[in-house]
């Protein structure tokens, strides 16, 4: 395991029992825990990103301010639903975030997944084309900003422009060298993992999937990945690519931990669905004294073949648990996985 960093959903409530009771608290705090993980040496901040729930929705105001306020962990998403997005407007968005934080920016994004309300896109003024699927629309989406990164222009110049231009047909701007190759897919499915691979996207893999074999989560995750690997050898890319998983992970270090998370009932694979057609399978968490979830994450087939793992993090708890949360993974359990 090459790279460890701390994936948040940014849940908030009202509810006295939370650390996050406004979307302020949330932002601020994502900022925050960014900064502490930064110090604890962790490689990676990453959000999640839903419409219409009290999570975090915009990513790029959020994922700007935490480059500015840091200097060297990644910052990422994971994922960004691109059936909501202008690809054009995202691509200037993510080349001033990327710009500001020193190119540390990792960006993952998908078609997505079911929302808090029904076609939600819609609100936001987009609708499949003709013989299209929402899911067929995210990826046409994405392929448009996959082209967009590449820098190259393609808007013809007003022949009496405001400012003066560069010669050439016109590129969006600000444009952000090599964020191309730092765009990852949150796949679902086997066949979307092998798409992102002839595409040259890095791969997420979280905490679900659909059920397409029966078996074990993490034997499902790893054999996604190997087929995006293949898919990415035949590909003919010529650079290595990154893939990570997610997983929910606590060290019982102290009491809190064992209030928290010690009482077991997440300990085995959960099935679903996560629409009409779509059986799903949802990987378990672990919760165990550090020697003990160690062994546990050895037998996990799929962080065996990831390079990099986020953990998701619960954010209502606030910075300073989470903190503690992700010192204790880092300082007692991951130089047994080997990292670093």
């Amino acid at each position: 395991m090459k790279k460890i960093g701390f994936l948040s959903f940014g849940h908030w409530t009202p509810s006295s029992q939370s650390q996050t009771r406004s979307a302020a608290d949330t932002l601020l705090q994502s900022i925050e825990l960014a900064v502490a993980a930064e110090e604890l040496g962790a490689d990676g901040a990453y959000f999640r990103i839903h419409h219409f729930a009290r999570q975090l929705a915009s990513p790029f105001p959020l994922l700007a301010a935490v480059g500015a306020k840091t200097s060297k962990i990644e910052i990422g998403t994971a994922v960004i639903d691109m059936r909501y997005e202008n690809p054009l407007y995202m691509a200037e968005d993510a080349g001033a975030a990327d710009l500001i934080s020193g190119g540390r920016l990792q960006l993952g994004i998908s078609r997505g997944s079911p929302e808090q309300v029904i076609d939600g896109w819609r609100y936001f003024g987009y609708q499949p084309a003709e013989g299209e699927s929402d899911a067929d629309m995210g990826r046409r989406h994405a392929e448009i900003f996959l082209d967009l990164l590449r820098g190259e222009g393609f808007a013809k110049p007003n022949p009496q422009p405001m400012f003066p231009n560069p010669p050439g047909l016109l590129r969006l701007e600000p444009y952000s060298e090599g964020l191309r190759e730092r765009i990852w897919w949150g796949a679902g499915s086997n066949a979307t993992a092998v798409w992102a691979a002839r595409l040259g996207m890095n791969l997420q893999s979280s905490t679900l999937k659909n059920d397409e074999t029966g078996e074990a989560f993490h034997v499902q995750q790893a054999a996604q990945i190997r087929a995006y690997r293949a898919a990415w050898k035949e590909a003919g890319h010529t650079r290595k690519p990154r893939i990570s998983v997610s997983r929910s992970i606590f060290a019982l270090i102290d009491d809190r931990d064992r209030a928290y998370f010690g009482r077991g009932g997440e300990n085995e694979d959960q099935l679903g669905f996560i629409d009409p057609r779509t059986r799903a399978i949802f990987g378990r968490s672990y919760a165990a004294e550090p020697d003990v979830l160690i062994e546990q994450l050895r037998q996990d087939e799929a962080i065996a073949e990831a390079d990099t793992l986020l953990l998701t993090v619960p954010n209502q708890l606030g910075v300073a648990y989470n903190a503690h949360a992700l010192e204790s993974i880092l300082t007692h359990v991951a130089p047994a996985l080997g990292w670093r």
